[in-house]
């Protein structure tokens, strides 16, 4: 058994790349450090794969690896890239891109497939992205939004720039005014806080161990509530006001 498992990590080696069962995710030797350091964050593998190989011929990027979105910060931070390049379409990003972003605030974090959809657009940039690809952005727009990131700078498309701008204006008429707090029983306020993380209906039932039916109920009375017809206008809206949690009428299921 010994003499297998030193022939494994021989070939581990070998072949330049180092993988361990804890850290679902592929890190390459970086041997430049004149070029922004990337390492690559989706859950699925084939556009982690294709990004590689085409960001890996671009001169203007250092490519460290990729993993999927279950990566923990302290295994990127071992990585030590300077951008981090995250998938937004992959359901939870959001969540993983705060937690990333709280705990190396120094990395970069960069966008790709964004929907060029104002809310979500503003929840991206509440969640800490500084640089945003959309989804018809070639491998050139990535390189430019990534080099840009490195420097400090972002790199938006004139749509997003103004979706931001609007976000500004809008939060500057409001001033310090408070948006109006809906009243959310107490199971209504946990499916609320963790709608606003990015999570999806199953994910919720998953973490609160209850049926997908039950919270479907209750986002879609959440949405009523908040006057919105989109799980993004409810996440934006929910990160900005408190809850008044009702607890004689909270759910038990």
């Amino acid at each position: 058994m010994a003499k297998g498992h030193a022939q494994s990590e021989r070939l581990i080696v070998q072949s330049g790349t180092l993988c361990s069962p804890d850290f679902r995710g592929t890190v390459f030797d970086a041997s430049s450090a004149a070029r922004p350091k990337l390492f690559i964050v989706s859950d699925i593998r084939l556009l982690c794969d294709g990004l590689t190989l085409a960001l890996s011929q671009q001169s203007a990027v250092n490519v460290l690896g990729f993993a999927d979105l279950s990566i923990a910060p302290v295994r990127l931070a071992e990585a030590g890239p300077d951008v981090l390049l995250l998938d937004i379409g992959s359901s939870g990003a959001l969540a993983v891109c705060r937690r990333i972003h709280q705990s190396l605030p120094a990395v970069r974090i960069v966008a790709i497939a964004v929907a060029e959809v104002e809310q979500d657009v503003i929840a991206c940039a509440e969640a800490g992205i500084c640089g945003f690809v959309t989804r018809q952005g070639t491998a050139q727009d990535v390189v430019a939004a990534v080099q840009s990131a490195a420097r400090g700078e972002s790199v938006c498309s004139p749509r997003v720039t103004a979706f931001l701008l609007n976000g500004i204006a809008a939060l500057s008429s409001k001033g310090s005014a408070m948006p109006d707090v809906p009243t959310l029983t107490g199971r209504e306020s946990e499916i609320a806080s963790l709608v606003s993380e990015g999570l999806s209906n199953k994910e919720i039932a998953r973490t609160l161990r209850i049926r997908n039916a039950t919270v479907k109920n209750h986002v879609h009375s959440i949405l009523g509530k908040l006057h919105v017809r989109r799980r993004g206008e409810a996440a934006a809206q929910l990160r900005k006001i408190r809850f008044h949690p009702q607890a004689s009428s909270a759910s038990t299921r």
